[in-house]
């Protein structure tokens, strides 16, 4: 018990060693709240791209290139991604490796949020497109009023699961210099030569977040649910 609440102290306690926790915890909430938001902005930009060439045969140029981005960025590991964006695209800029993280996870993100939209788009029945387009309204108002607040309610429980998956995906942000939660951990282990602590309470943070995150989800589907039913 007393090796316990040593290794405990030496953890925690000593030299305020709790503070690259909280550091930790900082980094992790900021990089993946801004890249959730850069996430959704891109995959929603992407989609209807995509979505208004399948339907108009236009923006034929944009089109492609938003197939080559998802393509590319689907194809390649997260972890690559970000450090081809620190050392190679950002090497000579004094840009914070904050910045460059939230940048990385916001377009790898980005990708997937796209193909969730667009499979939101080809889940509603189509008819309600030519019902539109009969009662006189373009592809833009269609897509307002009719397709998009129902492909949303549809991929909300996607949606989620890919925001829960970029948080825990934040872990690897150490690998520039950022201290993220692990990265926080490594930092102590690498000073008490245990890693007991340091990573399960990594772990239980992690799961904290992940919970609170699906909690809001859920709570977010009920409100859009509600709201279409009524």
């Amino acid at each position: 018990m007393s090796d316990l609440l040593d290794t405990f102290y030496k953890t925690f306690i000593y030299e305020e060693r709790y503070l690259y926790f909280l550091q930790g915890l900082k980094y992790t909430l900021i990089i993946a709240f801004f890249s959730i938001l850069l996430g959704v902005f891109l995959g929603i930009v992407i989609s209807i791209i995509r979505d208004y060439h399948r339907q108009t045969k236009r923006l034929w140029l944009l089109n492609k290139i938003a197939d080559i981005y998802v393509y590319i960025i689907r194809g390649t590991p997260t972890l690559l991604q970000l450090m081809i964006l620190y050392y190679v695209v950002f090497r000579t800029s004094s840009l914070s490796p904050v910045i460059v993280g939230i940048l990385t996870f916001g377009i790898n993100s980005g990708a997937y949020v796209a193909e969730i939209f667009r499979a939101g788009y080809d889940g509603i029945d189509k008819g309600q497109r030519e019902a539109c387009k009969s009662l006189g309204l373009n592809y833009f108002k269609t897509m307002r009023y009719v397709i998009f607040p129902q492909a949303v309610a549809n991929i909300f429980p996607a949606l989620g699961n890919e925001m829960i998956t970029l948080v825990k995906e934040t872990s690897i942000a150490g690998y520039v210099g950022i201290v993220e939660l692990i990265k926080a951990a490594d930092i102590i282990s690498s000073r008490t030569y245990d890693y007991f602590f340091p990573l399960i309470v990594s772990a239980l943070v992690y799961l904290c977040l992940t919970f609170i995150l699906s909690k809001i989800m859920k709570f977010g589907e009920r409100k859009l649910n509600h709201g279409l039913s009524s």
